[in-house]
């Protein structure tokens, strides 16, 4: 599909979408997230781990733009090319699943807000929330109707609107920041590796002295086990870090991709760090861990008092609206990709006057309502949406990479073979940290994950009905029978209770 040159996107505008689709609802809950989970240390350390992960799937990214411009609709078009049909499809399903969930978490994330002021909404799953909250949705549907290009600029505006208040809570935090709470905080749990902190500083100012010292001195969770809880955390916050490439056919230079996800991902991860770390100098770990959600708005409250809340609540929503319509450009966009590409049924390659993919857009609406209403029967709603969407997320990064690594194996686009040993290594790094993010995202999720990625396949099958093809060649069938098998003992799990929402 062609796109006129005065509809094409600036590198201004596709780092816009990068910066807007990563900065959404899972900022804005960093520092209980990470409260529960981890100390300092172990937080320093899974930023380390996720940070230098998804720099190098950025890169990815970037390299796959440059070398190959051809495949110009992102994850689903990578994966396609190189590992068959069904995996570009389940690549393209998956990412649509995790981002359609992922705008689920938004909608729980402001009604969860809005509950500290109206209790009506509680944490985000009452019924007068969903009902809300399916208003929104259904309001933005028809915002995007009226065109890509306009919702593009709108999201340009919210992404320089929600800067702001997470600006100013990192320099109001930076200037409360106690190195000695920091201290208290900063192995966890740790026993053998903790200091001695110094604790009459933190009494003189009516703190719980007692507690942050049985927090320096009582075994808990392990270094590994506080930064695994995090994992599935810091790869929510990172999704969204592919919204260029999705876009790439909208782009005024396919370089302008690769520099946009580059520029985007630093500046966001800058953004991450500081509000992890700095919320551990102003708020002992249990005190943190106890925060509601957004717990960006509990920090700034203590410190500044109750219009920090209102601030950052108010901040908060500005963002989660502006990224769940990036988030719903992106979703739109995969579907009808890979429709275009025959691997999902012919009627989500329909457009509307103006160029919307309505019918991308009608199913992708459908769907989230769907997980709105299920999230009444759910109590950790919030949590839950977080990292179902990572996990469905992960398998699509997981494939892109390991198709860099094939690129830069088999030499195709090298011309006499410079850059190729540096592309592969960068890969292979990109390849070993999404496997391990599914290590540490636990079973559970892969099971969860399974019980979507089974039923989608009809949509596969329909496709595949329509081009009047086999569905599945020998490998394919492997894969469905091990999707399906992983679907069925999910199902057999939650009856059982074993597995629990």
């Amino acid at each position: 599909m062609s796109t006129p040159t005065d509809a094409k996107l600036s590198v201004g505008a596709l780092t816009a979408l990068v910066v807007g689709s990563m900065i959404g609802a899972g900022i804005f809950s960093l520092p209980a997230t990470f409260g529960r989970a981890s100390g300092g240390f172990g937080a320093i350390i899974a930023w380390l781990i996720a940070g230098s992960g998804m720099l190098m799937l950025a890169f990815v990214f970037q390299t796959l733009a440059r070398r190959k411009p051809d495949l110009d609709s992102g994850i689903y078009a990578y994966t396609s090319a190189g590992f068959g049909n069904y995996l570009g499809f389940a690549s393209a399903f998956g990412f649509w699943a995790g981002t359609c969930i992922g705008n689920v978490s938004y909608f729980i994330l402001i009604k969860s807000t809005l509950g500290a002021f109206f209790p009506v909404f509680g944490d985000g799953n009452t019924v007068v929330a969903i009902v809300v909250s399916s208003l929104l949705l259904w309001g933005f549907h028809f915002l995007v109707l009226r065109g890509v290009q306009e919702a593009a600029v709108i999201n340009s505006i919210a992404t320089v609107a929600k800067m702001i208040p997470i600006l100013a809570f990192i320099i109001v935090v930076a200037a409360a920041f106690d190195r000695e709470l920091f201290a208290v905080n900063f192995w966890g749990n740790l026993t053998a590796l903790a200091p001695e902190p110094d604790l009459a500083h933190l009494d003189d100012y009516g703190r719980i002295g007692h507690a942050a010292a049985e927090l320096a001195v009582v075994p808990g969770e392990s270094l590994f086990e506080q930064v695994r809880s995090t994992m599935l955390v810091t790869v929510f916050v990172f999704l969204g870090i592919e919204g260029a490439s999705v876009y790439s056919r909208y782009a005024r230079n396919p370089r302008d991709v690769g520099i946009a996800t580059v520029l985007g991902f630093v500046g966001v991860l800058c953004l991450l760090i500081l509000i992890t770390l700095l919320s551990y100098g102003v708020l002992l770990r249990p005190e943190l861990a106890a925060l509601r959600q957004p717990s960006m708005a509990g920090v700034l409250e203590m410190i500044v008092g109750r219009w920090g809340a209102i601030f950052i609540s108010i901040g908060l929503i500005v963002s989660v609206l502006g990224a769940f319509l990036s988030w719903t450009l992106l979703a739109c966009e995969v579907l009808y990709a890979a429709a275009h590409d025959k691997a999902m049924p012919a009627l989500l390659t329909r457009q509307n006057g103006h160029g919307v993919p309505s019918a991308a857009l009608w199913l992708t609406t459908l769907f989230v309502q769907l997980f709105l209403i299920l999230t009444f029967f759910t109590e950790a709603a919030f949590t839950l949406a977080l990292e179902l969407t990572s996990s469905l997320t992960l398998v699509p990064y997981l494939l892109v990479a390991a198709y860099a690594v094939k690129l830069a194996r088999s030499g195709e686009t090298y011309e006499n073979g410079v850059g190729r040993n540096k592309d592969l290594l960068v890969a292979l790094l990109a390849t070993a940290y999404a496997l391990l993010m599914v290590f540490a995202g636990g079973l559970k999720y892969l099971l969860l994950s399974a019980v979507i990625y089974a039923p989608g396949t009809l949509l596969y099958l329909k496709a595949r009905h329509e081009q009047g093809v086999a569905a599945f060649n020998g490998r394919e069938r492997v894969v469905f029978a091990v999707v399906l098998l992983g679907a069925i003992v999910a199902l057999v799990g939650l009856v059982g209770g074993w597995i629990v929402l």
